[in-house]
Parts: C-alpha cells; sequence; structure tokens
C-alpha cells in the first residue's frame, strides 16, 4: 500500500519522527534526577554524557526535513537504549521509544515504499495511476 499523496505523508511523519525525537530528548533529561539517587551517583561525566545526548536528540528533531535527518535519528536511539547502562528503568522507557521509532520507520515503509528513500513530488499533471488527461 502506498499514501495517495507521497509528500504530504511523508510530511506528516517526519513531524511525528521529530516529535518522538522531542520525547526522548526530554525524556534523557529526567535520567540524572534517578542516577543520583542511586550507586555512585550523578558525577561529572555521567551528566555531561546524558545532557549532550538530550541536546543532540532535540536538534535532530529539528533537522528531521533534511535528507539524512531520518538516518541520524535512527542511529540515534542506540544511544538512548545504552543509557539504560545508567538507570536500569531507561532499559524499559528507552525501549518503548525504540519500538515506537521502529514502528514509524514500518508505516513509512508501508507509505512511501522506503524507510529512508527521499520522496519526490509527483509529476505536474500526472496524479497516482493516471495516464493523461481524458477525451
Amino acid at each position: 500500500m502506498t499514501a495517495p499523496d507521497p509528500v504530504r505523508a511523508s510530511r506528516a511523519l517526519r513531524g511525528s519522527a521529530a516529535a518522538v525525537l522531542l520525547l526522548e530528548g526530554i525524556t534523557v533529561l529526567f535520567v540524572p534526577r534517578g542516577i543520583a539517587q542511586t550507586g555512585p551517583g550523578l558525577t561529572g561525566p555521567r551528566l555531561t554524557l546524558l545532557l549532550v545526548l538530550a541536546v543532540v536528540l532535540i536538534l535532530a528533531a529539528g533537522v528531521q526535513g533534511r535528507p539524512q535527518g531520518l538516518v541520524v535519528a535512527t542511529v540515534l536511539q542506540v544511544p538512548l537504549l545504552l543509557t539504560g547502562l545508567l538507570n536500569s528503568v531507561m532499559w524499559v522507557v528507552a525501549g518503548v521509544f525504540v519500538l515506537i521509532w521502529l514502528y514509524l520507520l514500518q508505516v513509512r515503509k508501508e507509505l512511501l515504499g522506503s524507510p529512508f528513500a527521499a520522496v519526490r513530488a509527483p509529476e505536474p499533471g500526472k496524479a497516482d495511476g493516471d495516464d493523461g488527461p481524458t477525451t
């Protein structure tokens, strides 16, 4: 199944991806509070790592309109999942986000034919399935 208007579908899916990335970045900002109460606590390198990850996730949300934005965001799912090494609850939270991300990629594949391919606007005057003007 492909979308009747692939450009519009692509735009909607980019917005969804940006929203998920923004939520991921905000969620990572809550991790230091959980780390501060466990084990060795919140050290400088841990805090720096989490803040950098949060900022990169939020910036990745802003570049979803660019051709490689989706690839960058997909790669960022790995460090998000690895925050589970800092706080065990993040295995579950990040796992849910990764599953949501995989679902978005699957929907994109179903609607646009490929999860990462760029979408081209249809030629003017030719709709999907049209052979040209009718007489």
